[in-house]
């Protein structure tokens, strides 16, 4: 069976939850026997190691997405020009850039993409299309999520294959463009839901979310829990001489990093919190860098610099480390998220968890048992950070149940099921 993954890239300046997911899938998958095909678009990826073939070509650059919105004339131009913006050290560029990442401002384009050929990228669409027709012939093509559904209607009319689409967090961005942008793009996909042979879940409240906003039935979703390369996770000392508060995602206020950083300082007044630590990393881009510069400056002012650490390296090799180092991992994002696989990553290194009763949270910590839903986030973490006992068992919780049902063979495993299921309905 040849599998072809359409996926977006973050272009590394993040920790990008989907672009690790399909990564490390996609590694999973090939050994597992099966020929698995990534193939990125806008931005170069994020990944645990690169399953991107060298002679796979970029396909909707970043750079030629935003000229063929803006400019009709680049609508048009030949493949030669296209592909000089398409070089690696031009998207690496572009995606260091504030906007890139952000869907504030990126309503039209957003709209334009979900309207496939009918869209000001139709040539990206076609090329795409002919390249799969040509060099791939495969037997299911999966999507990345739902922000991609424009491709969907080329892809079955050209290559006469089921295809599969991921959900994952498409709700936040999609919320988040400005009106009245953000309603139409939700219209366009509700339209085309009907070309998508399967979809599926990261969780079962965002499968309940989505069936809800997408209107379609629950039963056309499929749940598939992210699973992780276990590999180099050991179980973190925890020994709280002295605790650290770790956060793990982008380094973001809307991920609640600022909260993080307030509850952290409430705890430095706590009586046996005075030597409390706190270890951020997840990377940053654009308005982040302002977030971050004002919480230093907030923190020099409080005589706390030199307590908190905001790490630079979030790659698999840093991060192991990183969570190796901590007591506790929080990240506080109050609307929650469909996932959360720094929960999953933490809880490999034996790293208890304490999040917000919102989303796919208490599913994540109530089927592992390793760690906390807060509905007060200062007395919690005080509860568990003064409590190194508690916080042990937590980890242990965490760290079997992950092994056991969150590793990212599982996940393939998974995947697999669904792949021949809509084969054989196909």
């Amino acid at each position: 069976m040849k599998v072809v993954h359409i996926v977006p890239g973050s272009g590394g300046t993040f920790y990008c939850q989907n672009c690790m997911r399909d990564s490390a899938l996609v590694q999973a998958l090939r050994r597992a026997g099966v020929d698995a095909v990534m193939v990125p678009m806008y931005l170069p990826m994020f990944t645990d190691g690169d399953p991107v073939s060298d002679d796979t070509p970029v396909f909707f650059g970043g750079i030629n997405v935003w000229l063929q919105q803006q400019v009709p004339f680049f609508r048009r131009t030949p493949r030669w020009l296209d592909r000089w913006f398409d070089s690696k050290w031009m998207l690496k560029r572009a995606a260091s850039m504030e906007g890139t990442t952000s869907p504030a401002g990126l309503g039209a384009m957003t709209l334009s993409m979900l309207e496939g050929a009918r869209g000001n990228q139709r040539k990206e669409v076609e090329r795409l299309v002919q390249w799969l027709v040509e060099h791939e012939k495969p037997d299911v093509v999966h999507i990345s999520n739902a922000l991609l559904i424009g491709l969907v209607t080329e892809i079955k009319a050209k290559l006469k294959v089921p295809v599969v689409c991921s959900l994952q967090d498409e709700d936040g961005w999609l919320d988040a463009i400005d009106p009245p942008y953000n309603q139409q793009c939700w219209d366009a996909i509700r339209a085309r839901t009907g070309d998508v042979d399967r979809f599926v879940a990261v969780s079962h409240w965002f499968a309940d979310r989505m069936s809800e906003r997408l209107k379609i039935p629950r039963e056309q979703i499929e749940v598939v829990h992210v699973g992780i390369e276990l590999d180099g996770f050991k179980p973190a000392a925890l020994d709280f001489d002295p605790p650290v508060l770790g956060y793990l995602s982008r380094l973001n206020a809307s991920l609640g990093l600022e909260r993080l950083v307030e509850a952290f300082i409430e705890l430095k007044k706590v009586a046996g919190l005075g030597n409390l630590r706190l270890r951020a990393t997840g990377g940053l881009v654009g308005e982040d860098r302002t977030c971050v510069s004002s919480l230093r400056k907030k923190l020099v002012r409080l005589g706390l610099e030199k307590d908190v650490e905001f790490v630079e390296d979030f790659s698999r090799e840093h991060r192991l480390a990183f969570l190796s180092s901590l007591s506790v991992l929080c990240v506080p994002v109050e609307r929650g998220e469909a996932f959360g696989t720094y929960i999953i990553e933490a809880m490999a290194a034996g790293v208890p968890v304490v999040q917000p009763n919102a989303g796919a949270f208490p599913e994540i910590i109530e089927a592992t048992g390793g760690g906390v839903i807060y509905t007060d986030l200062v007395e919690t973490l005080q509860e568990v950070l003064t409590n190194p006992d508690q916080a042990r068992e937590l980890g242990q919780k965490g760290r079997a149940a992950v092994e056991a049902g969150f590793s990212v063979e599982t996940m393939a495993q998974n995947m697999i099921a669904v792949y021949r299921g809509i084969r054989q309905n196909d």
